[in-house]
């Protein structure tokens, strides 16, 4: 294997001070609520509502108690369904640290997909925002374990109540069985108020090795697959971003994008926690609201996705360009123009390679080579990376491969996938993580990454399972089989499905893409739909789907479009 060595003369990066015995999202909030009480740790923007180190902690103590009043077992499973909203942060921080498992689940998620998230992940009881309700109570019945929903009524738009109430009571029961409750319920005050700063629930409190969160990937192979957390997981997640991007208790960093994601959550607001530092939250990524958000919060930090950055980038240049705080971005990956755009923006781009399923893995900040801008750093500390071939032998220097990683920080990586000891091993394999992304390594010990290897699609920041997107357009009456692909059109990826229909079936597009809007998230909704006799096939019958592919790309304006049929896609 080829070593590189290090400034600690060793050949393997050092692990971090950390002692993971004393880390839980219970004493870490506890811990910030001591030092810092009275600091303030986020805004939430639409408002202008702020929350300091003490209110988190009150507040994510009085929801776990909340849920324990209201007879949710401990140690089960609580899924979040929400959009950015500081309730959102409160429930997913509150349930873990009192011993519950918190389930965050894509606000884009409907009908199967919805249901196959909770029922996957074996929820109890789900924290709903008011107007994402009737997406749960159209599943209600097919999710049987979920007996408490907890629905919160969050302004929007800097409304001070939300436009569109959900037709619902408190109290109310559903077919299911499933019994509807008030959030401000949930959040009422204890009769006895714990002193701040104390562990949320004493006798219950959870070790750093008991399982914190599931977090679903985007089902690159198959379903999507949930991801186990430990406590001391979700910590070190925040530890090395404080540490390797250079967070410090005098940063605020920009949040929007999903909280629901490992970018913003594990990454912006973990590592602003961990670093005593703040977060400015948006309720989404909005190009027309981007920068003057970060100007009027202060921010001193942001991240971005692919989308994100070209969104910034392809705006018109302005005075204002370089009238913020920010000094410091995350953007992965790092774009072509990336120099450019330190200079336009007046700001020192990072990056680096980590995948939520296992841990981070490389780390590129303002004190990385200038000559590596584009990588994505040298391997983190407690970190092993190699580059190898599909059998596991190593690759030479600056020769593409599958990247591998090895934690060897006592509890630094996810426990594997929940009820999938099969993919957790086959993800472990030779004793190393495979990632499913291709890159290299340099002399220098620098990675760089190429691509992905696993069947995903990327749109606009999404990453899109291509099985199950398959798998809602094979119940639909008229499909007889599916193949589901990017294609290229104008500056980046869109989503293809090629079909081959039922005897006697005809095609409908609106029809199909209905189908596809009420069971899919409304970012995996295919935009072209292409009809074929028969799909290309191997020898051991799997579908050719880079054939499909090159034929779309093809004749794309031939091609039913479904932006061209005027069929919009609802959010």
């Amino acid at each position: 294997m080829n070593s590189i060595a290090y400034d600690n003369g060793e050949h393997r990066p050092p692990r971090l001070d950390f002692d993971a015995r004393t880390a839980t999202l219970d004493e870490v909030l506890a811990e910030r609520a001591r030092r810092c009480a009275g600091k303030t740790f986020m805004t939430w923007l639409p408002t202008g509502q702020q929350w300091s180190y003490g209110d988190i902690d009150a507040q994510t103590r009085r929801l776990g108690a909340g849920l324990a009043r209201h007879g949710v077992a401990t140690r089960s499973h609580v899924a979040v369904l929400m959009d950015n909203c500081p309730e959102q942060l409160l429930a997913m921080w509150g349930a873990a640290r009192a011993g519950y498992v918190t389930v965050p689940v894509n606000a884009a998620a409907k009908g199967q997909l919805l249901a196959y998230f909770l029922s996957h992940a074996d929820c109890a009881a789900l924290i709903v925002e008011e107007a994402l309700l009737p997406r749960f109570l159209e599943i209600c019945e097919t999710v049987p374990l979920v007996t408490q929903v907890f629905v919160v009524r969050v302004p929007r738009d800097g409304a001070a109540t939300p436009a569109a109430p959900a037709a619902w009571q408190p109290g109310q029961a559903l077919a299911s069985g499933a019994r509807l409750v008030d959030f401000a319920d949930l959040m009422a005050p204890p009769a006895t108020p714990m002193p701040a700063g104390e562990p949320a629930a004493p006798r219950e409190a959870p070790r750093f090795s008991d399982l914190a969160m599931l977090m679903f990937t985007s089902g690159t192979t198959g379903p999507s697959k949930a991801i186990m957390f430990s406590h001391a997981q979700l910590v070190y997640w925040g530890t090395d971003v404080a540490f390797h991007h250079e967070y410090t208790p005098d940063d605020i960093a920009y949040v929007c994008l999903p909280l629901f994601h490992g970018n913003a959550f594990l990454g912006s607001t973990m590592g602003s926690l961990m670093a005593g530092s703040a977060i400015a939250l948006a309720a989404r990524f909005s190009v027309s609201n981007f920068w003057r958000h970060v100007r009027e919060s202060g921010a001193t930090v942001f991240n971005g996705v692919g989308a994100v950055t070209n969104f910034l980038w392809k705006q018109a240049p302005s005075p204002d360009d370089r009238n913020h705080r920010v000094r410091r971005c995350h953007l992965a990956p790092v774009p072509s123009f990336a120099a450019e755009f330190e200079q336009r923006f007046g700001m020192q781009i990072m990056s680096a390679f980590g995948l939520t399923d296992y841990c981070l893995g490389a780390a590129y900040n303002t004190q990385s080579r200038r000559d590596k801008l584009g990588s994505c750093g040298l391997p983190r500390a407690g970190v092993e990376v190699r580059i190898v071939d599909e059998d596991d032998f190593d690759m030479p220097l600056r020769t593409p491969g599958e990247i591998l990683l090895r934690n060897n920080n006592p509890w630094g990586a996810s426990l594997g996938y929940y009820k999938q000891p099969d993919a957790t091993l086959a993800s472990r394999r030779n004793l190393w993580f495979h990632t499913g992304d291709r890159g290299w390594m340099d002399e220098d010990g620098y990675v760089w990454y190429t691509d992905r290897i696993k069947d995903a699609i990327r749109r606009r920041g999404e990453n899109i399972s291509a099985f199950e997107v398959e798998e809602v357009i094979r119940t639909h009456p008229a499909v007889a089989d599916v193949a589901v692909y990017p294609v290229r059109a104008a500056s980046e990826d869109e989503v293809a499905a090629s079909i081959t229909l039922r005897p006697g079936a005809s095609f409908d597009g609106a029809d199909l893409l209905e189908h596809c809007n009420r069971n899919l998230a409304y970012f995996m909704v295919p935009r072209y739909i292409d009809v074929v006799e028969s799909m290309p096939m191997t020898l051991s019958q799997k579908i050719e789907k880079y054939k499909l592919r090159q034929q779309a790309e093809a004749r794309l304006d031939t091609l039913w479009d479904r932006e061209r049929a005027g069929v919009l896609v609802a959010r």
